[in-house]
């Protein structure tokens, strides 16, 4: 990807240590805590949007609502020559891997692994539409990714990767963050990585730190574990708010270890070579110093 440009950021710490179901072979209902985490995704609180002028505050499932939003958002530079960029770089050469995305939405995070030379891609993601919007996309371009609505866990021990892109702000409390991060736990073979994004904890919280990247942060309660806060999309012809959940640094590190995870790291973003080239190292430079979210790159004991 040619040469890029790596800063120290706030999210590194000190350093201690229907799509059809039936379609996956050898599906087997989950366990009832895990099936009940799902129904949570669907319908929780979490998640909701409220849109402005005539547009109504809608749940989870609202997401329905969103895939040529998510689609769209990587439109934006910071997305594909700063997040996708780093995500990608850490993940290295994934020839020959299985790959689960959980949270997939509409599928671009999948279709790039795939592209890449994965040999098996799964996405999971609790929205119909957004499974329904990747599988028109698999329809037309027929990469033979797998999308799912309810995580293969019959196969445990089959994934050599899983990626979780903004999915732990999905949990409203601590045994959902911990069933989320045992979805990966469960499904990745001993070795095996998790790559994810949750809110950066160490946030910047003046809402319009981030305005130069196409969204606002707000805290809407005293920061806390599970405390909500307000991700106002702002480019484009959107405006849309997104409610998610924060979660401190050693609240994410108990969970992941919980989960089965060890060698937790926090590394850096870094900006592609072409994104200075477009942008300039001062656009990207309070990003770097204090992005809106974290990378966190462990690995299954």
């Amino acid at each position: 990807m040619g040469p890029a440009t790596e800063h120290r950021s706030r999210a590194r710490p000190e350093r201690p240590t229907r799509l059809n179901p039936s379609t996956v072979r050898g599906f087997r209902r989950p366990e009832p805590r895990v099936d009940d985490l799902i129904r949570a995704l669907k319908s929780s609180e979490l998640g909701k949007v409220r849109g402005e002028g005539s547009r109504s505050v809608m749940s989870r499932s609202q997401f329905d609502e969103l895939p040529q939003v998510y689609e769209d958002m990587f439109d934006l530079d910071w997305r594909v020559q700063l997040e996708m960029h780093s995500v990608l770089s850490l993940i290295g050469d994934v020839t020959g891997k299985s790959v689960l995305d959980i949270g997939c939405g509409s599928g671009v995070y999948s279709r790039r692994l795939n592209e890449l030379g994965a040999d098996r891609v799964v996405g999971f993601d609790a929205s119909e539409q957004m499974l329904a919007h990747a599988s028109r996309i698999e329809e037309t371009k027929r990469q033979g990714i797998e999308y799912v609505d309810e995580p293969p866990l019959s196969d445990p021990g089959s994934f050599d990767l899983a990626i979780g892109v903004y999915v732990l702000p999905y949990a409203e409390n601590y045994s959902e963050l911990v069933d989320l991060c045992s979805i990966a736990g469960r499904t990745l073979r001993p070795g095996g990585r998790f790559l994810t994004l949750p809110i950066n904890p160490d946030y910047d919280p003046r809402a319009e730190y981030y305005t130069p990247y196409g969204l606002r942060m707000l805290d809407t309660e005293p920061r806390a574990d599970a405390s909500r806060v307000r991700l106002e999309l702002r480019f484009g012809r959107y405006q849309e708010d997104v409610i998610a959940r924060y979660w401190t640094r050693p609240t994410l590190e108990r969970a992941l270890h919980a989960a089965g995870f060890d060698s937790i790291d926090w590394p850096p973003y870094r900006v592609s070579a072409q994104g200075i080239s477009d942008r300039g190292e001062q656009y990207w430079r309070p990003y770097l110093d204090c992005p809106h979210a974290a990378l966190i790159d462990c690995r299954k004991s």
